[in-house]
């Protein structure tokens, strides 16, 4: 299954996070936004139930997450 995170910070280190969101096999794309967030992930997972794990114990620990918002794919 495929899902979008969009990523907000609470401190200009986008270049960081992008770098560590890179790293990670289960993301296929990340680009640096404008706007209200302040990265956009295209993530590749088997199951919901690991998205939802890998969002709450991979993207939002990095150091800056402030928030973050997944939407899955349908299609």
């Amino acid at each position: 299954m495929l899902a979008y995170v969009q990523v907000s910070l609470n401190k200009r280190n986008e270049q960081d996070v992008y770098d560590s969101l890179t790293d990670m096999s289960e993301v296929k794309e990340v680009h640096i936004l404008f706007g209200e967030w302040d990265l956009i992930a295209l993530l590749e997972m088997n199951s919901p139930e690991h998205l939802g794990s890998f969002v709450m114990e991979k993207i939002r620990s990095l150091p800056g997450v402030n928030l973050t918002s997944t939407m899955i794919v349908a299609k």
